[in-house]
């Protein structure tokens, strides 16, 4: 594959990596219970605060992807 295919490929991956966490984020009715708790902590909080995390992991990948080796 040429340079030029390989770096939209990166892209993709990366702008679907991106677009995971939004689409979570916006079906609210999915997510929006109480049970099951996890240490007495609402099912709704701690999804968000699950979901927090995996989208910075998300991100960095993303992030990666796009400016792993790239000159400044």
């Amino acid at each position: 594959m040429s340079n030029r295919g390989n770096t939209m490929v990166k892209r993709i991956i990366a702008v679907i990596l991106i677009i995971i966490p939004l689409i979570i984020y916006l079906d609210l009715p999915s997510y929006n219970t109480v049970n099951p708790t996890l240490l007495g902590v609402p099912f709704f909080y701690w999804y968000q605060t699950l979901w927090l995390a995996l989208s910075a992991i998300l991100f960095a990948i993303a992030a990666v992807l796009l400016y792993w080796g790239e000159s400044s």
